[in-house]
């Protein structure tokens, strides 16, 4: 089992590494963004020259430089996006936990209502009304989400806001901030890095649904949703237009999945026993 597991780390390490040092590197890989056509090179189908690997769509466009730069929307509001739940919802944790009482009672009432919105329904209307955008969607996922890191921490805090170490901080006079992040949020920070990480996978997944709907970022900006609308009408005469950023985003999501996992084993003690 050790062994399996330290495969899983490694495997979903290397995935990350590869995408995401792709990702990142990108600007200095492909100056053009992906933007660059060739109407005579359209539809050129993979492996056919080393001038386009994984082949081109129907404008022209490299699919390899694409996916590539697409992967930049993919992974920054999969990531803004949970870094921002994770803020709001420590914090309204922390609170909810420790002082109780009808603070703890608004905020997880408050935390029901969120959770009975679902949340594809909740974007369409949203974006419907405001319309589609970058920042929109970012802020969107952060208000479904960080009521998961809320009640998270909260159930944390309820069992060591009585721990022996808690009730000397509190002996001492320490402030409730100092006791809420110099004492308690270390000690609940193994489940919220597990949960944040595999909520990098779903934003993406959520990132390329929405844009593949028309719902998220603007079209001109490559991306994989995006790229994956596109090719829509072309599925059976090029599928490769379609596939690769797929497999893009299979590929990511398998990554991170796959360090979420290990980390839930390294972090849990339960786990770590197994």
């Amino acid at each position: 089992m050790t062994g399996f597991k330290n495969f899983e780390f490694v495997a979903g390490l290397v995935l990350i590494v590869l995408i995401g040092g792709a990702v990142a590197l990108s600007p200095l890989l492909f100056p053009d963004g992906g933007r660059a056509m060739d109407l005579t090179a359209r539809l050129t189908a993979p492996f056919a020259g080393w001038e386009h690997p994984l082949g081109t769509d129907p404008l022209g466009r490299d699919i390899f430089a694409r996916v590539v730069v697409g992967g930049r929307v993919s992974f920054f509001v999969g990531i803004v996006s949970a870094l921002g739940a994770v803020v709001i919802g420590t914090v309204v944790g922390l609170l909810a936990g420790y002082y109780r009482g009808p603070w703890d009672m608004f905020l997880m009432r408050f935390a029901d209502i969120q959770l009975a919105l679902p949340f594809i329904l909740l974007a369409m209307t949203v974006i419907a009304i405001i319309g589609p955008g970058l920042d929109r969607i970012i802020v969107l996922m952060i208000v479904a989400q960080w009521v998961q890191y809320a009640r998270l921490i909260r159930g944390s805090v309820l069992s060591l806001r009585q721990a022996e170490f808690v009730q000397a901080a509190q002996s001492y006079g320490l402030p409730d901030r100092k006791i809420l992040f110099g004492h308690i949020l270390p000690n609940a920070m193994g489940p919220l890095v597990i949960l944040a990480t595999l909520n990098v996978a779903n934003n993406i997944l959520l990132e390329s649904s929405l844009t593949f709907l028309g719902l998220g970022i603007d079209p001109l900006v490559p991306s994989w949703g995006g790229m994956l609308a596109d090719g829509r009408n072309y599925i059976q005469t090029a599928p490769w237009v379609t596939i690769f950023p797929g497999l893009a985003i299979m590929l990511t999501v398998l990554g991170l999945n796959l360090l979420g996992d290990w980390l839930r084993d390294r972090l849990d003690p339960l786990g770590a026993m197994k």
